[in-house]
């Protein structure tokens, strides 16, 4: 990424500053303005996360919010209720109060001498989900949003539960907000008071595993705050972006094919990064767009933002299976609007073993799979960090345990862009039982890389709200949705589509093995085919070269590690799958704050016992500045019976060696038809 160290505006920062919120409460801020913004007004740009401004996301906001500034920008990052150095208890995401403050937020800034009343808003993961939601309650001065890595249905595309399923990042997330809702602020912003801040966060905290856990069918508190309740309550303007390796690629274009505003979708083959810092590659140039887009919509400068494709996207060229890439080969493809009218959707029966040819007469055949619980341990995560190495593994060995079907050689290279589908004739012989579907591609010497992916809880056939056991030995017609992706395959390679029972552990599996029949009557591949070149292609516009403001110092005091092993004793039939995320000692050299950041992920199970299943995360985050020194410890585990799931969670708090505070929980939840 390319630094930029000469603005168009001379700019000035307020390290610290006191919102005050309605019920008395206050939010901590940071800002970054014109220097001429006292003078003449400018408008505001708002994100709004519990991720610490002060030290966790300080490097991220040095580099994009004073770019903005810089052209123009009054740039206000807030931290939400009970993080960071804000007053109050973070209890759970997307509250109602969260939602309320940053109301408040916007009233604050838009009668700020600097503020010209125009306010935009903007975020990445919870900064997008909470731009989109809030644009809903349509506060009067927000003008337009810009959000990348989002959602705009909680329950069914977001890390809590896929197709029915519950996701193990709803385990590992909940973990982390554990972690993040019990650090203590920084002394140096709030003073003596750090302590009692600190200890209301400790007393009051919620057990965000046992939140989640508790609503495992979409019910309102999973609707209050999804978009996808009521599209039209958005009525700004929305410039909305993702990536094909992060686990949020199908909101963007839900949007695109639901609001009626003024938006454009970018999706490109990216984990959960801001564009301008995406891994894989190419990055590009985002905050460049982003400030055309600021301009257009709260400056009125007639721009040409809204010319060319309404979603651009990266169409992804085949590669091998690799944990992690540097890049992605591919190229930029337009798509004049969405839905596309260059896709057209072809369906693929299912004979036996085999992806047939559109309208070939197939067999009937009944074939059973009942996969052992060693199918996922390459599945990577659902949604890619990139850090450690979290992208799925050759596929042939998931495919030992599932049932395949693929296509002869491809005479002639096929390009998909959208989301394909599975539609199953099925049967199981047990009430509760699930089906993941994975759609690869297969290279002439046989390596497997999975391209995208769905699962179905099959109790969960007719919807998410009101689930049903099935009935063993009758059989269900069920659709299987695969997350959107652009992919080429080329000539000479074969799609595979592959089904199992299990995906652990990327899903929690069934209380009990289930045999699931998949009949080929009736049971067809749904791929969305593009031409192999759409009509936009030779009119893009190409993007510039990822930049952005000097990164803040920090000095890196002892090195971190990152591990991902999968582990199988074969003497008692014990596997797991481990996970290391460690940040190092990182001192921010501007204030002389120390930070220490370790997260660890253990998913167990032994031989094919469903119960057996085991989610433990554990976080170490430790702060301090001379004499000052705070440790926080978490841990969570997750365990199950063929009723219910089993929360243990302890909380310990640290002031220097001295253990000052410790919480346990045990919670007892019953499964829901999961």
């Amino acid at each position: 990424m390319r630094t930029v160290t000469s603005l168009p505006q001379q700019i000035t920062v307020d390290e610290h500053l006191w919102i005050p919120m309605s019920d008395g409460t206050r939010l901590a801020a940071k800002v970054w303005r014109p220097v001429a913004a006292d003078d003449r007004p400018v408008p505001g740009i708002l994100e709004y996360i519990p991720y610490r401004k002060r030290d966790l996301s300080a490097v991220r906001d040095s580099i994009h919010h004073p770019y903005m500034a810089g052209h123009g920008y009054a740039c206000v990052r807030v931290d939400l209720r009970g993080t960071g150095e804000s007053e109050g208890v973070l209890a759970d995401e997307y509250l109602e109060q969260e939602h309320r403050d940053a109301e408040d937020v916007m009233e604050w800034m838009a009668a700020q001498p600097w503020c010209d009343g125009r306010i935009g808003m903007m975020g990445i993961s919870w900064g997008g989900f909470n731009s989109l939601q809030i644009a809903a309650r349509k506060p009067p001065h927000l003008q337009a949003i810009v959000i990348s890595s989002f959602t705009d249905d909680r329950y069914s595309d977001d890390m809590h539960y896929m197709g029915g399923a519950l996701l193990s990042d709803n385990i590992a997330e909940s973990a982390t907000m554990f972690a993040y809702s019990t650090l203590p602020p920084d002394p140096a912003l709030v003073g003596d008071r750090w302590r009692d801040m600190w200890f209301e966060r400790l007393e009051n905290c919620s057990l965000w595993a046992a939140n989640w856990l508790e609503h495992q069918r979409r019910d309102d508190y999973w609707r209050r705050a999804s978009v996808c309740e009521d599209y039209a309550a958005v009525q700004v303007p929305v410039l909305a972006s993702s990536g094909w390796a992060d686990g949020y690629s199908n909101a963007v274009g839900r949007l695109l094919a639901n609001l009626d505003v003024p938006r454009k979708g970018l999706i490109g083959p990216w984990s959960h990064k801001y564009p301008h810092l995406g891994e894989p590659g190419p990055a590009i140039g985002y905050l460049q767009e982003v400030v055309r887009w600021w301009d257009h919509w709260l400056k009125d400068v007639d721009n040409g933002v809204l010319d060319g494709p309404v979603l651009q996207t990266w169409m992804q060229e085949s590669v091998p299976p690799s944990t992690a890439y540097e890049d992605r080969p591919g190229r930029w493809v337009g798509e004049p609007e969405w839905p596309s009218p260059n896709i057209e959707f072809i369906e693929y029966p299912l004979g036996r073993y085999r992806i047939a040819e559109p309208g070939e007469e197939v067999a009937q055949a009944a074939l059973p799979v009942e996969s052992p619980l060693s199918v996922g341990q390459f599945a990577g995560k659902w949604a890619s960090y990139n850090a450690p190495p979290d992208l799925p593994y050759d596929q042939r060995e998931e495919d030992g345990g599932s049932l395949v079907f693929e296509t002869d050689a491809l005479p002639q290279r096929c390009e998909i862009l959208g989301a394909p589908t599975v539609t199953l004739e099925v049967s199981a012989d047990k009430p509760v039982a699930m089906v993941a579907a994975r759609l690869s591609d297969v290279a002439p010497d046989g390596r497997a890389t999975r391209v995208t992916y769905g699962l179905l809880n099959l109790t969960h056939r007719d919807g998410h709200d009101d689930p049903r056991p099935l009935d063993p030995g009758e059989r269900y017609r069920v659709t299987v949705q695969l997350n959107a992706v652009a992919q080429v395959f080329p000539a000479g390679h074969r799609i595979r589509l592959s089904l199992s029972t299990s995906y652990w552990p990327l899903a929690w599996p069934p209380p009990e093995p289930a045999q699931v029949t998949v009949h080929t009557a009736g049971s067809s591949l749904r791929l969305p085919i593009r031409p192999m070149a759409g009509a936009e292609e030779g009119s893009l516009q190409p993007f510039g070269e990822p930049e952005g403001a000097q990164p803040m110092a920090v000095t890196h005091i002892s090195p971190g590690d990152q591990k991902w092993t999968v582990s199988r004793d074969l003497v008692d039939y014990r596997s797991a799958l481990e996970i290391v995320k460690d940040a190092g000692l990182v001192r921010y050299d501007e204030h002389e704050l120390e930070v220490d950041r370790k997260v660890r992920e253990r998913y167990g199970w032994q031989a094919d016992d469903f119960c057996s299943a085991t989610a433990e995360t554990s976080w170490s985050m430790s702060f301090g500045r001379g004499e000052w020194r705070t440790r926080t410890e978490t841990r969570t585990r997750v365990t199950c019976t063929p009723t219910h799931f089993l929360v243990h969670a302890e909380l310990d708090g640290f002031e220097g060696e001295q253990r000052t505070f410790s919480r346990n929980w045990d919670r007892r939840i019953p499964r829901d038809h999961v």
